[in-house]
């Protein structure tokens, strides 16, 4: 049911999700709390969405250099606002016939979270998050999750944070090399774990055998 929601979605809408796999990190030319200017080799189209940190927004305006995208109450509201400087993760909205690297993004984001502790690895580097408690039933073990725009996987959940083992190559392509402890960074939960906690909190007669039942239609 959700693989062919998805599906019709991106059919009828041409453009709205995206995959957390960064295509660009942007320069902020500029940014007045309303309009951001980023700089940057990605050419849009005029009204295209871009995930700017994993924030759905559209172009307004095309440059020599880049493109504007206007951030609206809502989003100032919502997420980090102050990394919206030097440097962001962009990635261009799919297209139905593009493949799924990552996993489902809408650029919606739920809540901050904050880098709370950093660890090196052999191989990576393990970041813990803290989130508002809130938000924390929608965090599943080995699921995924988005962090300023980037599909990543959970390895571990506690009572109100969680941590994530970034690979080399994900630290070499995005920003997260850089980050500080107490940064505080967009969360968007994974959308397939927010249906099913609405679904069954509606329906109190509904249980996972139903839910199996539906996915074996499809």
């Amino acid at each position: 049911m959700f693989a062919i929601y998805t599906i019709v979605t991106l059919k009828n809408q041409g453009r709205l999700m995206f995959t957390g796999l960064i295509r660009e990190i942007a320069k902020v030319k500029s940014f007045d709390g309303k309009i951001l200017r980023l700089q940057a080799s990605y050419r849009p189209q005029f009204g295209d969405s871009i995930a700017v940190n994993g924030v759905c927004l559209s172009v307004i305006e095309l440059m020599s250099d880049g493109f504007s995208v206007e951030v609206a109450d809502e989003s100032r509201r919502v997420v980090a606002i102050e990394n919206f400087r030097d440097r962001v993760h962009i990635e261009p909205a799919m297209r139905l016939q593009d493949r799924v690297e990552g996993h489902i993004i809408q650029g919606h984001i739920d809540c901050v979270g904050i880098i709370t502790a950093m660890k090196k690895g052999r191989n990576g580097k393990d970041f813990y998050i803290s989130l508002p408690k809130e938000y924390i039933k929608f965090v599943v073990p080995k699921g995924s999750i988005a962090v300023d725009g980037v599909s990543l996987t959970i390895n571990e959940v506690y009572e109100e944070s969680f941590r994530l083992t970034l690979i080399p190559l994900t630290l070499q392509h995005t920003l997260f090399d850089s980050y500080q402890i107490n940064r505080r960074v967009n969360i968007e939960t994974d959308m397939f774990a927010r249906y099913l906690y609405w679904i069954f909190k509606k329906d109190k007669n509904l249980d996972w055998q139903i839910v199996e039942r539906w996915q074996a239609l499809f």
